[in-house]
């Protein structure tokens, strides 16, 4: 599933509104306090986190995508009503139906990302030189990891003393949303590769990171398994979450299938109402409860809120180019978490017949060092382990792992 990344199902919150100037006064953060830089950021608003113990900076970064591996999507192919939409997942899974390899397609755009910016309450005036550099999974938006009070991977990570980026991809939240066809894994691949040289550079919040560290969900673990494949030295760690090698046709099929792609529009249309045919969203809660969530570890509040606050799925993201493979170059260490219940990459059972975390090392990195790996199962969790009562245990794993390789 790595490969292919038909991973339609999706939840997301909104950004702040971004405003024409910052400002703290009404965001509860003590006037005290130095604000974070906004250099790079457009429209920039100051804000706490969501879990309340991080200062943030969000707005608008222009960022650079350049592709010559994206597939060539004919506009024939986006389903124009929901009839088309079913019809199109049905026929993904029929064998034999595989269509030819399309051509490729460049694509050289820069497009309006929705990016935050967090850091440590009390040390704004002198911020960590390493930033951890988050990406969601599909149909999500970057508030997967500042979700609410108590599923906060952003104030965990701020927590253990790094900064914290976490990014709207394209065609989610606030960011651009352009043609669907072409919000393809090349192309994303591309826009965080340029965004972490961003950060290295200091042109995105006003600090040249020394260390940048790639952590990814689901998707988003494939776009930083990408990045490693291709960028072998761009991160000096990497996270790996809802990520593995145990993915089936039965798996992506019970995954996607179980969220009912839905036409977005059709779904909310005062959310989704100007978005244009290509952009689809899961039709019920039940389906986000099938594909993210593991009964009985989570609040069904924030299983409802999930829902309200779903994200966009792209067409490009299911026909459109692949990227991953071996990340023979790829040295520096490397974590993968998981939920026990991981249904996508485990079938539900991830400790069966052995830990399948644990499998990535052998299969996608085989240069790391056994002392440069770890793998963990948070208990009582699904593919979406954020937002399950037991997220804390994966948090505190992560940063436990990077502490003791001095990062």
């Amino acid at each position: 599933m790595h490969n292919s990344f038909v991973l339609f199902a999706g939840f997301a919150s909104a950004m702040p509104v971004f405003n024409t100037s910052p400002s703290i006064a009404d965001a509860g953060i003590p006037a005290v306090l130095t604000s974070p830089s906004i250099a790079g950021f457009r429209d920039p608003t100051i804000h706490p986190s969501r879990g309340g113990k991080s200062i943030c900076v969000s707005g608008l970064v222009n960022v650079v995508g350049a592709t010559t591996h994206n597939f060539q999507v004919r506009k024939e192919l986006v389903p124009l009503n929901q009839t088309a939409v079913t019809a199109l997942m049905i026929e993904a899974f029929i064998p034999g139906n595989a269509a030819q390899t399309p051509k490729l397609e460049s694509v050289n755009q820069t497009f309006e990302i929705a990016t935050t910016l967090c850091m440590p309450a009390d040390a704004t005036t002198s911020p960590p030189k390493t930033v951890q550099f988050l990406t969601h999974g599909a149909g999500l938006d970057g508030y997967y990891w500042d979700f609410a009070p108590g599923y906060s991977y952003v104030d965990v990570a701020v927590g253990a003393g790094h900064s914290v980026l976490f990014y709207d991809r394209l065609g989610q939240g606030n960011s651009e949303h352009p043609d669907p066809r072409i919000v393809q894994a090349p192309l994303e691949l591309e826009l965080a590769h340029e965004m972490v040289s961003l950060l290295r550079a200091g042109n995105i919040g006003g600090t040249a990171f020394s260390k940048v560290v790639g952590v990814g969900h689901s998707y988003g673990s494939g776009i930083t398994e990408g990045l490693n494949v291709y960028y072998p030295t761009l991160f000096d760690a990497s996270i790996l979450t809802g990520f593995g090698t145990n993915s089936t046709i039965g798996t992506t099929m019970g995954f996607d299938l179980g969220c009912n792609p839905t036409v977005a529009s059709a779904v909310s249309a005062q959310r989704f109402g100007d978005l244009p045919a290509g952009y689809f969203a899961c039709q019920s809660a039940q389906g986000v409860q099938i594909d993210f969530f593991s009964y009985p570890g989570f609040d069904p509040a924030i299983l409802a809120q999930t829902f309200e606050q779903q994200g966009v799925s792209p067409i490009g993201s299911m026909l459109g180019g692949s990227i991953g493979g071996v990340a023979t170059n790829y040295t520096n260490p490397l974590a993968v978490v998981n939920g026990m219940n991981d249904y996508p990459y485990c079938t539900g059972n991830c400790s069966y017949p052995t830990d399948q975390a644990a499998l990535v090392q052998p299969k996608f990195y085989p240069n790391v060092k056994a002392e440069d790996f770890g793998s963990f199962l948070v208990p009582n969790a699904g593919h979406g382990f954020n937002l399950h009562f037991s997220a804390g245990e994966g948090y505190t794993f992560i940063q436990n792992f990077l502490k003791s390789h001095d990062i």
